[in-house]
């Protein structure tokens, strides 16, 4: 084998009193994909930040090309051939899409008027690789959270990268995006670039990685050929564990109880068009469909994030009038935006005021007065019952891994004891064993009679957790399947229309 093109030796790092890495060593091959894999808080994005030079270690050394380097920022990752495309998203959402995709470019340049129509011709041809079509010119805050990742990486391809970090990076997409981004992907493999592939999609990791590398409690537990593991043994090194039951068991008398929630004829007028369903007690109701389906917007237009212009809504048999998200939360439905960072969470706040935020009355005095220990109690409570690990309820959430992000997401809308939970992308950017923790979470909560409907974009975890699943397309009900019908196949041809298509010709 070649020598290494990019090789981490001892690399420590601390955050206070936090061991985030310690002693980590790693090694990339140009021409390769090299899967970096554990769980969320395992030092994974840590090791990445010091690649890019967000942030600096406390021991070890980098060396890149044989040749120990000191990187002092993302400016100077840039210089050495280094492009990271983060989870999260970051892109200036004033600026247009060319703009985000050359900024650095644009940044170092620093000329006095820009050339926008070359900007935009250029703009468009990285994209086109990655089988897109997005407006160049359109403002990103304009558009949605799969078109803003796609820009992401668009803006990472324009670098002249001989290291190539994606963390996540089909989170917020299609399988044709996927596929699209994959295919571009093997190509820079094929150039000799080495690619480090961080991803909890076991499918996407066997499928196109070589190598993989397991990060556990910031320690170095596994590196080799993925062709030596299988997916079991795989998330075994990650966790430490066997998950055994991965997915909770299921109801067995779905449909027995009276609906908790009822929903006639719901629209928006725009991407939402007649959807009717109900959620019975003691279910998990699933929602699937493609991206771009109106799945996120009909949840929206539910619980009153988006104007209805027709429908009905009961719930445990009463009327309800939403015409905005405070109604929802008063009658008792809460909604987990699918983006964490912009509508789940207060990164700079501490965990407690996060999880006492949509419920002060809970912690706060008869006259009205916030009591912090009140607030306090409430979030260890909600923390322990979610597992939540942290240094403490007082740490900003910030400084938490994306999946325990995820978990004080979904803590302030317990705190509101609600009687309807809807969950959009619930699992999106966390690891097996914090997925398989929130399963169990939302079964329990519907055991406990609250309706729970999950909006996710991966169909195992929609047919291994819910009890029936509903198909969204073009805005409507497409159709619903249970029990042993639902498999990938039958939520695929609905989704797609391939099912009518099919009922047409018969």
């Amino acid at each position: 084998m070649d020598a290494p093109l990019l090789v981490l030796r001892g690399i420590c790092k601390r955050f206070g009193a936090s061991h985030a890495l310690s002693g980590v060593d790693f090694s990339l091959q140009a021409g390769e994909i090299h899967a970096l894999c554990g769980e969320n808080g395992a030092g994974k994005s840590t090791l990445m930040n010091i690649i890019d030079g967000i942030h600096q270690p406390d021991a070890g050394e980098i060396a890149l090309d044989g040749r120990v380097v000191t990187i002092d920022g993302p400016a100077q990752a840039m210089r050495l051939g280094i492009g990271l495309v983060h989870q999260e998203i970051a892109l200036c959402a004033d600026a247009t899409v060319a703009e985000n995709i050359y900024m650095p470019e644009i940044n170092a340049g620093r000329q006095a008027w820009m050339d926008y129509a070359s900007l935009n011709e250029r703009a468009t041809r990285v994209l086109q690789r990655l089988g897109q079509d997005i407006d160049p010119a359109a403002c990103v805050g304009d558009l949605p959270i799969s078109s803003q990742q796609l820009i992401e990486i668009a803006k990472a391809l324009t670098l002249d990268c001989k290291v190539l970090i994606l963390d996540e990076p089909t989170a917020a997409l299609t399988d044709n995006e996927s596929a699209a981004l994959f295919r571009v992907l093997h190509d820079l493999k094929d150039q000799g670039i080495g690619i480090i592939y961080i991803s909890h999609r076991m499918a996407e990791i066997f499928a196109h990685c070589t190598r993989v590398t397991v990060l556990r409690d910031g320690r170095n537990v596994h590196s080799g050929p993925l062709s030596e593991l299988d997916a079991d043994g795989l998330v075994r090194r990650m966790v430490g564990r066997d998950l055994g039951n991965y997915y909770p068991p299921k109801q067995q008398d779905a449909g027995a109880t009276a609906p908790v929630l009822e929903v006639q004829d719901l629209a928006d007028g725009e991407r939402v068009h007649g959807v009717s369903f109900t959620v019975q007690r003691g279910e998990v109701l699933g929602i699937a469909g493609l991206m771009g389906a109106g799945r996120s917007e009909m949840a929206q237009t539910l619980c009153g994030l988006r104007p209805a212009t027709g429908g009905s809504v009961r719930l445990s048999g009463k009327p309800l009038a939403i015409r905005k998200y405070s109604d929802a939360l008063r009658a008792g439905i809460a909604y987990l935006s699918e983006d964490r960072k912009a509508a789940g969470v207060y990164l700079d706040l501490p965990i407690a005021q996060n999880i006492a935020s949509m419920a002060l009355a809970r912690v706060s005095s008869r006259f009205g007065l916030l009591q912090r220990a009140s607030e306090h109690r409430l979030a260890q409570e909600l923390g322990t019952r979610l597992k939540l690990k942290s240094d403490g309820v007082q740490i900003e959430v910030a400084s938490l891994s994306g999946g325990n992000q995820q978990k004080v997401a979904i803590a302030k809308l317990l705190a509101t004891n609600p009687a309807v939970l809807l969950m959009d992308e619930p699992t999106r950017g966390v690891d097996v064993g914090a997925k398989s923790e929130i399963h169990h979470i939302l079964r329990d909560l519907a055991c406990q009679g609250v309706g729970v409907v999950v909006i996710s974009s991966e169909l195992p975890e929609i047919i291994g957790l819910c009890d029936r699943a509903l198909v969204i397309r073009d805005g409507r009900v497409a159709g619903e399947v249970q029990d042993k019908d639902m498999t990938e196949e039958a939520l695929l041809r609905l989704a797609s229309g391939l099912e009518r298509q099919h009922e047409e010709m018969a």
